[in-house]
């Protein structure tokens, strides 16, 4: 199932709710690369709405344990750098990072950053960066250096929720 025009969120359902169990689950790892939150959604359907499988996606993603947040991580490329891959997940998050397209400087102390993050957390700095200017991503960055594992870890499955919606609605409507 591809993007669908805006305003086609009764099609795109539909599709959806037609694809078989297996099939529904892969489509659904593009928007997070989590197999159990994609055997939830799948297993959801059939929703009467956008705003249903929302709510779906958002328990199930406070639901899942922080192994599998991590799987869905690790889909995530850093911040700044292009998603490998030819996939719909690819592409979105380059179109999602595209407004943090820098210029040399500001990428490098990006990488910079990125790089304490992983030191510090032992993991990808993840942030819905859809529309944000790469300085201000850099300042989020720098600010979350200094949370502690249990307050990184909220705004971590915040901002995976924040990605996830967003690729939820750019897929059904």
């Amino acid at each position: 199932m591809n993007d669908v025009r805006p305003g086609d969120t009764r099609e795109a359902l539909a599709s959806f709710h037609a694809l078989p169990g297996d099939e529904a689950e892969r489509e659904l790892l593009a928007c997070c690369a989590s197999p159990v939150w994609a055997a939830a959604l799948a297993a959801g359907r059939p929703y009467p709405g956008l705003d249903a499988v929302l709510s779906a996606s958002d328990a199930a993603l406070a639901a899942l344990g922080w192994a599998e947040i991590e799987k869905a991580l690790s889909a995530h490329p850093r911040i700044g750098e292009r998603a490998t891959g030819a996939g719909r997940e690819a592409a979105w998050s380059a179109r999602e990072q595209s407004a943090a397209s820098a210029d040399a400087t500001a990428r490098a102390e990006l990488a910079e950053a990125n790089a304490a993050y992983e030191r510090v957390f032992d993991r990808v700095f993840l942030i819905c960066a859809n529309g944000l200017p790469a300085a201000e991503i850099l300042t989020r960055l720098r600010a979350r250096l200094g949370n502690d594992e249990r307050t990184e870890r909220a705004v971590v499955r915040e901002e995976l929720r924040a990605i996830v919606r967003l690729r939820l609605e750019r897929w059904l409507s």
